[in-house]
């Protein structure tokens, strides 16, 4: 995949409940694991696929998530979904910190 994100995604790692529509309309939900974040979106690793351009939910204790599926793919352990946020869902640090939060870019300091 290109790397076309004009903000610096954070590395993190925090469990959520994820829900969405499935195709004929039916609710779903699952458990997934956050991966990245960053204010416009984010990136989440599911057991089981979920649809592109569906729009998923999940909560934070300040803010509901929500956003639209971008692509949804299958890598060794699992299904990679990366979600657009809508415009009330913008994340934040000081709306939401993930359990785990990394900024890569401070490893690219070091090695420099």
């Amino acid at each position: 995949m290109d790397e076309r994100r004009v903000e610096p995604r954070m590395m993190c790692a925090d469990m959520v409940e994820v829900f969405w529509r499935d195709r004929a309309g039916k609710r779903c939900h699952a458990m997934a694991l956050l991966e990245d974040i960053a204010a416009s979106g984010a990136c989440l690793q599911f057991e089981t696929p979920v649809p592109i351009g569906a729009v998923v939910e999940w909560q934070s204790p300040k803010l509901e998530f929500r956003g639209t599926v971008r692509y949804c793919v299958y890598r060794e352990i699992g299904y990679f979904v990366g979600v657009e946020f809508m415009e009330a869902s913008k994340w934040s640090k000081s709306v939401y910190r993930p359990q785990h939060l990394f900024d890569p870019r401070r490893l690219e300091r070091k090695v420099s």
